[in-house]
Parts: structure tokens; sequence; C-alpha cells
């Protein structure tokens, strides 16, 4: 403290000299500013102990309030002085006691308004302590959500008439405005901003507790656990699904981390995530998406031990499985599904997945396809995508059909094709057609000839190049053999 007045002071001659002007005022200020402080003890603010005259303030705002609940703005008063010297002096534990009384008063005499009007007075006062700001609102919460032990946290309280309904949303409102911006609330923020969803979708406005959720992004939230993130990241999906905002739940769901939920100890969040996911693929009539969704269902730890559970997700795996087009994704995942032990116990899912692994031409329709139709997967859409289903069911068998034939046939008739497949001619036509332009097939239609050719027909410099590339390969093998016979030679 000594060495920085003597080096402010020589600076202000210096200046002084300078302009050939005094500074004594500047002097007098800067001294006061630093005797403000207390270095003592490693403070560097000076702190007022005011414990014993704030008991006596909270003993005669209690007496006010026990006379008569009338004289609530008198005692609120007379504990107005007292926070204000608390505040001013960083009495830090006399500031949060005369804060939380304050509250208390309110609520003990019933007043709601008041208790709005004095949370709002005292969390906005000027330089304001964060202790103090932290204790109102952890004052208020339990006032409005069900914070008992076992309890999730942001669950309102149950409320008996419209008027406690009112009063309970207005309190709500302002806490949330409270911590609004502060690091220090942010997870009593999430919480709060949750309650009011659950308030709103209580009320039948479901587009308004999206839209209040949404402002939330409580994935950059440091003081909320991981299972508290992804439960609140899953509430906006359910509730933007529930908008049938589809391009907003795609944007919410990449927020969730995979490998977090296959952590152990959230499989119920894995298993709501991936139906949600799959409510939103199933929007998109992606069928090789909702294979996996329902694989990742499938796959849980708690699913595996409820044989109904894992049947009806194994079930609608081979489903869409069986609808998705052709890919090497696909017949890799079919492959893995094929060698599951479990499969076993459905014979009907069996039957048709060994059907579509074998290059056999499949006769339609197929013979468990009755049953494979009637799966809940298949209903979960309405009527219209059920419909859309079973159509596309039959294009995978006929798409299946066609590539079997390109792999035993170089060329064949389009009648002879069209009667091993079953389709009439315009069909088939529509059908290949629709392979070539997703590059699934070659084929070239000679409609005059009635010729259909599988095979790409080769140039002659297509055939040299293919010849001389053989050549380079043979070499190399020549090259490398003779070098490993060398090698063999010299180490003997």
């Amino acid at each position: 403290k000594r060495v920085l007045q003597q080096y402010s002071t020589h600076i202000l001659n210096k200046q002084s000299k300078a302009n050939n002007y005094p500074v004594p005022q500047i002097q007098t200020k800067l001294k006061r500013n630093m005797s403000s402080g207390k270095a003592a003890g490693g403070q560097l603010e000076e702190r007022i102990d005011l414990a014993e005259e704030t008991e006596t303030k909270l003993s005669q705002a209690r007496s006010l309030v026990e006379t008569s609940p009338s004289n609530l703005p008198s005692a609120l008063a007379l504990l107005a002085s007292i926070e204000k010297r608390a505040r001013i002096g960083n009495d830090s534990p006399s500031l949060v006691t005369v804060c939380e009384a304050s509250l208390q008063l309110c609520k003990d005499c019933n007043d709601d308004e008041q208790l709005l009007a004095t949370l709002q007075n005292l969390t906005t006062r000027r330089s304001q302590k964060t202790k103090a700001i932290s204790a109102c609102v952890n004052k208020c919460i339990p006032w409005v959500l069900d914070t008992s032990d076992g309890s999730k946290g942001f669950v309102p309280l149950e409320v008996q008439n419209d008027e406690q309904k009112a009063i309970r949303e207005k309190m709500v409102v302002a806490l949330r405005d409270v911590t609004d911006g502060k690091l220090f609330l942010e997870a009593e923020r999430a919480r709060l901003t949750r309650a009011l969803a659950i308030i709103k979708e209580q009320d039948g406005d479901i587009t308004g507790a999206a839209s209040v959720l949404q402002e939330v992004h409580v994935e950059t939230y440091g003081s909320l656990s991981k299972r508290e993130k992804v439960e609140f990241i899953l509430e906006q999906m359910r509730l933007t699904l529930g908008i049938k905002d589809y391009i907003r739940a795609a944007i919410v769901g990449n927020k969730i981390n995979r490998k977090a939920l296959a952590e152990e100890g959230m499989e119920d969040h894995k298993i709501s995530f991936f139906t949600l996911m799959a409510e939103f693929h199933r929007h998109d009539k992606d069928a090789f998406e909702l294979a996996k969704d329902y694989h990742s269902i499938y796959h849980t730890s708690t699913v595996q031990k409820e044989e109904s559970q894992w049947k009806e997700a194994l079930q609608s795996t081979i489903l869409f499985l069986t609808l998705s087009p052709f890919s090497m994704e696909q017949q890799d995942m079919l492959h893995r599904i094929n060698a599951d032990p479990n499969l076993e116990k459905l014979e009907a899912c069996q039957k048709t997945l060994q059907l579509l692994l074998t290059k056999e031409i499949i006769a339609y329709p197929l013979p468990h396809q009755e049953e494979m139709e009637s799966m809940n997967a298949i209903a979960l859409g309405g009527k219209d995508l059920a419909l859309i289903w079973k159509d596309t069911f039959k294009t995978r068998i006929i798409q299946h059909n066609i590539r079997v034939a390109s792999g035993y046939y170089q060329k064949i008739r389009g009648t002879r094709l069209a009667q091993l497949i079953g389709l009439d001619g315009k069909e088939l036509e529509k059908e290949i057609s629709n392979m070539v332009s997703n590059g699934e097939v070659y084929a070239k239609i000679d409609r005059p000839s009635d010729i259909v050719r599988f095979k790409q027909e080769k140039g002659a410099e297509a055939i040299l190049s293919d010849w001389a590339a053989d050549i380079n390969t043979l070499l190399n093998l020549v090259d490398t053999t003779s070098h490993l016979i060398s090698k063999e030679k010299m180490t003997k």
C-alpha cells in the first residue's frame, strides 16, 4: 500500500511539472480510494460485521408481522435498511440471512404479489452479491417445484385452483428472469425452464412449451450432470416432434453423444432416444435408419433381459432391413443378424432373412409375408404409411429377383424374365430402369429384339487395357517370387 502511494505520488508530481498545474484533488481522491480497502488477513475489501444488529432487526420484523400481517410493509422496510448496510459493508452472511428472511415473511403472510416484488427488488439491487441472489432463488424454488428426496427437481408442485396455478406460473417466470444470464445459476435456470414447459404442456400449449425449452442450450452448461443434459435434450426432441418440427428435432438429436448413451446406467435414456429417432426416420420413410434405430434398442442390456421387448425390437429390425434398399451396409447387417442365436425363436423373420440372403428368385408373396406385414412397427405411422411400406416390400422382392437374374444371365428375353419374376413387360421395364438409374445394376433393354443385356460389352481398347493390367500383375508376382527365392538361397 505504501509503495503504491509513493509510486502514484511520483507519477502525479511528474505530470504536474510537465503540465504546470497542481493535482491536490486527484491525490486526495486517490488516497481515499486506496484507504477504503483492508489488506490485513488477505482481505482486499472492508467488511463490517452486522450479525448482532441483523438478529435484532429480524426479531423486530417478526414481531411486527406476528402482531398483524398488515405490518408487512413496515417489517420489509426495517429489513431493507439493514440489507443495504450489509450489502455495502460486504457482510455476505448477514446479507443472505436478511434476504431469506424478507422472502419468508412475505410467504408467511401469504402475500404473493409482495413476494414477487420483494424477489425482484432484492435480486436487482445495485452491486448485489452473487451469494444473495443465489440464496433468494434457492429459497423460492421449493415453493413452486418438488425438491423432495427422490424427485427430479423440475416437477411443478400440485395446485388446488386456478388462482394458485397463476401464482405458481408467475413465480416460475420471475425466477427464470432472475437466473437469466447468470452462470452461477445455470442449473437452476435449466430446471425452472423445464418446469415452465411442463406447466404449458399441461395447459395444452405444446408449441409454447417447445419454444421455452429451445431457449436453453443445455449442452453448454457445465454445472449439470451428463444425465441431466441428456434428459433435457430428450425432452426438447419430444416436444419438437410433438409440434411436427422435424428439422429442428434432427438438429437437437445430433447434440446427444451416442457414446454417452452406451454407458452403464443410461439404458432408459438410450431407449427413449432411439424411439424418438425412429419417429423422425419414420416421417422421412428411411427404412434403413429405422432398422439401425431398432437394432440399437435391441442391443440395450435392459431390453435383452425382457423376452417380449427384444423380440419386438429384433422383429422390427429385420422388417425394416427387408424394406431397405440394397447396399453393402445393409447386406453386412443382414449377415450379422442372421448369425444371432435369438433369431431361431422368430421363425417368420428367420425364413424371410434366409430367402433374402440366398441368390435365388423369390416367389411373391412370401410364405410369411402376412405375418411380417402385421407387425406393430408397420402400423405405427398410420394407414397411409402402412400401405407405402407394403408397396415397398413388393418392390424390394422384385429388385432382389432382378439382381439374381443379372448374376446368372448375360442376356435374356424380356418375356422370359418377366415370366420368371412374375411381372408384365411394362412393370419389369420400369423396375429395371429405376435400378439402373440408382446404380444398383447394369442393364440395357433392346425393345425391338425384346432382349435385356446385363453384361456390359467392352470395346477393343477396354479389352486391351484389362489384358495389360493382368500381364502387369502377373509380372509383379513373378518378380516378387524370384526375389523371395533369392533371399532364401542367401540365408542358406
